[in-house]
């Protein structure tokens, strides 16, 4: 598969992180993991997802500082059209250098190389670059190999302690001619730091340069603005999170309609010597890369994970 100059970089990033992060590993002294992950997405295009993942760390000092592999089965049924099955294995990492926090989890599905890669830090005005690679998982991404790159950052502008803005710019390229260019512009205020209660308006946008290219979801152009409300509490250490919300969406070839949004998450406490467990579930009818049509498109998925450290 040829790949395009712009993100030749990106991809790049992500060779050279599978290549270092077991000479890193070596350096620390922590405990050893095991855990495992299930993930499960289903939409209206009748395109279901499986994917069980088997995760070994051998060296875990937390969320923000572990080195390890994936091995991962996925289970592809895309329109209804028959399952394609595909091994996927990753070598895993996360650590902090400084005020900056990275991660990848980077690897190959025995066609190309996969996976994502970020850095991030820890100031007010928080600065976050990306990378991630995958398979379209149409039809004819599963059968042609077609590919999704997609790069970025990120920027946090905290106008004071309760309003802060978040603006987003990506170049997301494709298998073929398409290139897709993002924008995101977030706003966030907190009603109730006490409560975790917050008032957040999402919006986004992307125009591709060759539209329809495949069986993919490409139109022209998308712009979406969802307002969302969102509680994140802490009960006994444990993490609880629920996003829901409700705005306009359009495309280059329909008008406004709505657009839903619900995400609720838990996580066990962080960086727990033993067991930790994480759950989500999201529902929304904003059209993904995997979707053929956006006219009357809804997606729900759900992941569940458990870890042991030794």
């Amino acid at each position: 598969m040829e790949l395009k100059p712009a993100l030749n970089g990106a991809v790049t990033l992500l060779a050279l992180t599978t290549l270092a992060t077991p000479v890193a590993a070596q350096e620390l002294d922590s405990s050893a993991a095991a855990g495992a992950e299930v993930f499960y997405s289903s939409d209206s295009d009748d395109t279901e997802i499986v994917r069980a993942a088997i995760d070994l760390d051998i060296s875990n000092r937390g969320e923000d500082r572990r080195y390890g592999i994936r091995v991962e089965k996925a289970w592809y049924d895309p329109s209804a059209t028959g399952t394609r099955e595909r091994e996927r294995v990753f070598l895993r990492a996360a650590d902090i250098s400084g005020d900056w926090n990275w991660s990848a989890l980077v690897g190959t599905d025995g066609d190309t190389i996969i996976g994502s890669a970020s850095v991030h830090d820890n100031s007010p005005w928080r600065k976050e670059a990306f990378v991630e690679r995958d398979i379209v998982a149409t039809p004819r991404g599963l059968d042609e190999g077609i590919y999704s790159t997609f790069a970025g950052a990120a920027l946090d502008i905290p106008a004071d302690d309760s309003n802060v803005f978040t603006v987003l710019g990506g170049v997301q390229e494709f298998t073929g001619d398409n290139v897709r260019l993002h924008a995101r512009a977030n706003f966030v205020h907190v009603v109730d730091e006490q409560l975790g209660l917050s008032a957040q308006l999402r919006t986004r946008y992307f125009h591709s340069s060759d539209p329809n290219e495949f069986d993919y979801y490409s139109p022209r152009y998308y712009v979406q603005a969802l307002p969302v409300i969102q509680m994140r509490r802490f009960v006994e250490r444990w993490e609880l999170v629920g996003v829901v919300g409700v705005g306009a969406q359009r495309d280059a070839t329909s008008d406004w309609k709505r657009s839903d949004f619900l995400n609720l998450r838990v996580r066990s406490p962080k960086n727990d010597e033993n067991w930790q467990l994480h759950a989500d579930l999201t529902y929304t009818n904003q059209p993904g890369d995997s979707a053929i049509s956006g006219s009357d498109y809804s997606y729900f998925q759900t992941r569940f994970g458990l870890m042991r450290r030794f």
